[in-house]
Formats: structure tokens, C-alpha cells, sequence
């Protein structure tokens, strides 16, 4: 029988629907401790087969018979220097989880850029009426870039066609196929058949100078920190607007900033960020052409969010029992 040591709020349903089986033990932190910098006796997290949290705890090296790790988060930066690739521990993230609200974020932020919805509020508080051209556009035959193409890359290109736009995705190898990844039933790209054309790193600069949005899809990791600066947001057109509900970190703030204030690039939608919580005298708060949103496109706020992450744990509970591919496994190289 595996303990199971979760510090996560449980659905009754399921915790039952486990124990059932005669597999798994569990103990269940109650009530949920969210954020990192928690820690739990030796004696209770020792003899942990398997952990599922948000944050591993601050005393993770107490846990010596963990062989798996089922993370809450999309996000797996606070994983790294554990040790887990050498220590044979496999890990897991909530992939899938927030696909559709933030491809749904990606979306209302094309409308709300095209249509400069900003604007008409500011208009609307002061009592201004402008029927300028500048509220007029619409999305329709844009071209959207797609920096990554995992489940949200292939949730809002989904979403986008529907919409009549051309999707441009950049990867780095190609079109691929979708396996062993978790995702909501009838959403996504599984078989990578909806961009128009698919580009590759090699490819950046004809990638970027053809698109009308940009929107990042990738992970937060050494390789990808900085990845968008001051050559790639010069090298869009300057009517482009970049989308970030990814990681603030992926574009160098010092570029960012420039582009927006110097016009490289027309503006900029932006839910995460460089500091939690942005300042209030941040630059970007002020900016017209800026739409800030704190980080919620996906988060565990969701109505829909606790079901799909125990939902992902369930399916890899059975999947660890059966030794069979885990749904959504960290690969060494990206720890």
C-alpha cells in the first residue's frame, strides 16, 4: 500500500473512491496550506510514497521513500535544486488544468486590444462620446503567433479559428503530436493540424515579422527567461501587440518597457508579471496602450479547478499502480 501525503484541498468523492481500491494511504493536510515555506513533522512525511502540493514543504529532504510528485501548479520553478532526477523521484504538473480560461484570457484580450476596449472605459468614466475608427477593428483574417504550442497554444488556436484567425505557431521541433498530457475532452489541437504554418527557433525572425499578435505559451525556465527582448520585440511589426499569460519573466522588463514607450510595438496585454504584487507606481499600471490583469487568466480560483488537478492525481495514482507513462511528467532536462 503507497502513502499519499497531500497538502491540497480533497473531493471527498474521490479521496473515497481511492481508498477503495486497498492501494493508498492517505494524509491529507486539513486545512490546506498554500504557498511555499511550509514544513511538517519528520515523523509524519518520511515514509511519504507519493506527495501532492502546490509547494513541496521546506524540510522536503526528510521525505527519503518519495518516488513521485504531483504539483498543483502549471509552474515548476519551485522544484528546482531538489535533487529529484538524481534521487529517481518522478514529477508531475497540472498541465491542462488552466488551458481553457486562459485561452479564453487570450481571446477577450485580442477583442480588447483590437477594439481598444480601454479607451472606450476611460471614456465612459468621464463622460466622453467618440465614435473614432480607433474602436472599430476587429479580429477577423488577423494573424496570431503562438510562441510554444502545448494545450494553451493548442486551446487558443482552437478558439481562434473558430474566429477566422490565421495561426502562426512557433516550436522547437515542428508539429507534434499530443500524448500522455491531460486535457479537457473536445478542446485543444491534439494532432497539431490547425496552425497554418508552424515555425521553428531558426525561423524566429520570419516568424515574428509577419504576425499582428503575439502571445507567449511557454514555460518559465533557464532556457526561456529573457527569451523575448529587445531584438524580437523590434523585430515585430509596429502595429503588433504581445499577450503574455505565461511568465513576466519570459520578456526583459527593460525591453518591454521601451518597446511600449517608444512605439516599437503597439501595445501589450499582460497577466503576469515582475513582481507580485506589482507596485502601484509601475510604469506599465499608467500606460494607455497596456491592459494589466493580476495574474488570474488561469488560476485556482476557478470554479472548475479543483476538479480537473484531483482529476489529473487520480488518473496518475492509478497510472503509478498500473506502471504505466504518467500523465503530464516532468523530463529531467526541464528540472
Amino acid at each position: 500500500m503507497k502513502k499519499v501525503f497531500v497538502n491540497m484541498r480533497p473531493p471527498p468523492e474521490v479521496i473515497a473512491r481511492l481508498e477503495a481500491t486497498g492501494n493508498f494511504e492517505f494524509d491529507i493536510v486539513e486545512p490546506h496550506v498554500e504557498g511555499p515555506g511550509n514544513s511538517f513533522g519528520e515523523d509524519r512525511i518520511a515514509e511519504a510514497d507519493v506527495l501532492f502540493c502546490d509547494h513541496p514543504p521546506e524540510n522536503f529532504e526528510a521525505m527519503k521513500k518519495l518516488s513521485m510528485i504531483q504539483l498543483a501548479s502549471v509552474g515548476f520553478t519551485q522544484l528546482a535544486g531538489l535533487g529529484l532526477t538524481e534521487k529517481g523521484i518522478q514529477a508531475c504538473n497540472a498541465r491542462g488544468v488552466f488551458d481553457v480560461p486562459i485561452a479564453e484570457w487570450n481571446i477577450a484580450m485580442l477583442i480588447n486590444l483590437a477594439r481598444n476596449f480601454r479607451g472606450m472605459i476611460r471614456n465612459q468614466e468621464t463622460g466622453t462620446w467618440d465614435r473614432d475608427a480607433r474602436f472599430q477593428n476587429e479580429i477577423r483574417g488577423a494573424t496570431v503567433g503562438i510562441l510554444g504550442y502545448g494545450g494553451i497554444g493548442r486551446e487558443t488556436a482552437r478558439m481562434g479559428k473558430l474566429l477566422g484567425l490565421k495561426i502562426h505557431a512557433m516550436t522547437r521541433s515542428g508539429p507534434t503530436t499530443y500524448e500522455n498530457v491531460y486535457g479537457i475532452p473536445g478542446t485543444g489541437d491534439p494532432k497539431a493540424e490547425l496552425p497554418d504554418q508552424f515555425f521553428t527557433q531558426d525561423q524566429k525572425t520570419e516568424f515574428l515579422s509577419g504576425l499582428d499578435y503575439l502571445i507567449l505559451a511557454i514555460p518559465l525556465s533557464p532556457a526561456t527567461e529573457g527569451i523575448i527582448g529587445e531584438a524580437e520585440l523590434r523585430g515585430l511589426p509596429d502595429h503588433a501587440y504581445v499577450l503574455n499569460p505565461a511568465r513576466g519573466p519570459l520578456i526583459q522588463e527593460t525591453a518591454l518597457l521601451r518597446a511600449l514607450q517608444e512605439n516599437w510595438i503597439a501595445g501589450a496585454a499582460l497577466d503576469t508579471h515582475y513582481h507580485y504584487p506589482m507596485p502601484p507606481d509601475h510604469p506599465l499600471w499608467k500606460m494607455p496602450n497596456v491592459i494589466m490583469t493580476p495574474h488570474i487568466s488561469g488560476s485556482s480560483g476557478s470554479p472548475h479547478f479543483l476538479t480537473r488537478v484531483w482529476d489529473i492525481f487520480e488518473q496518475n495514482l492509478e497510472r503509478l499502480e498500473a506502471g504505466n507513462t504518467l500523465l503530464n511528467e516532468i523530463t529531467p532536462e526541464a528540472l
